[in-house]
């Protein structure tokens, strides 16, 4: 798990919330996270600006775009979504077409997947940069 959270693009310093957490979420990974920031997770009740979300998400949590745009909330402007998905043939693996579909529509770019632990994924999505 070593460099997870330097792979997400995560530094000492920055801020991440946390959403979704679930008893099935990988906390080799969450450990990892929090390694990288130097500082814990913070979760939806944190009221300020945040430089990055984890958001885990599984086919039955219901509709990803209003997911997506809840992620939005406290995001910074150029801060990024990881949306971690279990792995195909894991329990609640979300159709790639449905973040494909499901991310414009929520007003973001999908960047990049990584496989982040054995059983979840990442997928890195970010708002769009508005002109100055």
């Amino acid at each position: 798990m070593t460099g997870t959270g330097d792979r997400l693009g995560l530094k000492p310093g920055m801020v991440v919330q946390e959403l979704g957490w679930d008893n099935d979420t990988d906390d080799e990974l969450r450990v990892a996270v929090e390694d990288c920031i130097d500082a814990d997770m913070v979760d939806g009740d944190y009221g300020n600006v945040v430089d990055a979300v984890l958001l885990w998400w599984r086919d039955d949590d219901g509709d990803l775009v209003d997911g997506l745009v809840d992620a939005l909330t406290d995001l910074v402007g150029g801060g990024s979504i990881w949306l971690l998905t279990p792995k195909v043939g894991r329990p609640g693996t979300v159709d790639a077409a449905d973040i494909s579909e499901a991310a414009p529509i929520a007003g973001l770019s999908q960047t990049t997947t990584a496989a982040v632990s054995k059983d979840w994924q990442a997928t890195r999505l970010v708002a769009p940069k508005t002109p100055a």
